[in-house]
């Protein structure tokens, strides 16, 4: 028996690994967050799977509904949304899976900010504009540490994505503002990867109002950073033609490389026993 703690993406069905998928396929327990995980992600659970919406559920009744499998000898897919290890509060469901002797895994997913970056056709890191992304979330219910602040943060000017502050982003925006400038281009990507998808585009100077007319406030995702709306970016150095590498020697073949297949000699498929 084992729990897994899946990463099921930003909600687009397709965008799920390969095993998270046969881990819902397999596992005849499924614990998800309804507000975050779409259903549909479900549809192909084992026949008699319990499939339990923990949306409701505090943390001590999860961990009872995973002891419950444990004694049955059931493995537990428990499924969060983006990529567990990011705003997943998995930390504090494996220090109680420690402390019980239950094994676990963490099975990673696509994030909301590659989601989004993809969704709005950018590059989060261009030369000569920004090449970190630092992922943060804006001080509420949970404080952040000193060193954290948003303040604090803005003044690297790197590209910024904000999670649960939606309902602040008219803080947000007076904060960033010194450091990047009222004309900085911001997205606010609304349910990234559902159905009901927004992506709202423009600057530190006039987001708060897009975004209250479009009446959003929550599930959303801010990103800021001038690599959204770049007046100009350098080419990339790795594709430079003066730029001789490992697999681009100054002295080139007749032919581009080409790779041949051999239909003999097909590697094994990938472990699936975990």
């Amino acid at each position: 028996m084992k729990v897994y703690f899946i990463g099921a993406g930003p909600g687009d069905p397709e965008l799920v690994t390969l095993k998270a998928q046969r881990l819902i396929r397999s596992c005849p327990v499924i614990l998800y967050a309804g507000s975050l995980v779409p259903v549909e992600l479900l549809s192909e659970a084992m026949p008699g799977a319990r499939v339990i919406d923990t949306a409701s559920l505090h943390l001590d009744e999860i961990i009872a509904q995973i002891v419950q499998a444990h004694e049955r000898g059931e493995s537990v897919a428990r499924v969060h949304s983006g990529d567990p290890s990011l705003y997943g509060a998995i930390g504090e469901q494996i220090r109680r899976l420690k402390a019980l002797g239950i094994d676990y895994e963490v099975v990673p997913g696509v994030t909301s900010t590659s989601a989004s970056a993809a969704a709005l056709g950018n590059e989060l890191t261009l030369s000569g504009v920004a090449q970190t992304v630092i992922l943060t979330r804006y001080a509420g219910k949970t404080p952040m540490p000193e060193a954290e602040s948003l303040a604090s943060l803005a003044r690297h000017r790197a590209t910024l994505a904000i999670h649960l502050g939606i309902t602040r982003i008219h803080k947000i925006v007076e904060e960033l503002i010194p450091h990047y400038g009222a004309d900085c281009p911001v997205a606010v990507c609304y349910r990234t990867g559902w159905p009901e998808q927004q992506l709202i585009r423009g600057t530190l100077n006039d987001i708060v109002e897009q975004v209250r007319r479009a009446k959003i406030n929550r599930t959303a995702l801010i990103l800021v950073g001038e690599v959204l709306d770049p007046a100009q970016f350098d080419d990339s150095w790795l594709y430079r033609e003066e730029q001789a590498h490992l697999y681009r020697p100054k002295v080139k073949p007749e032919s581009p490389r080409q790779v041949k297949r051999d239909a003999t000699a097909i590697p094994p498929p990938f472990n699936t026993e975990s």
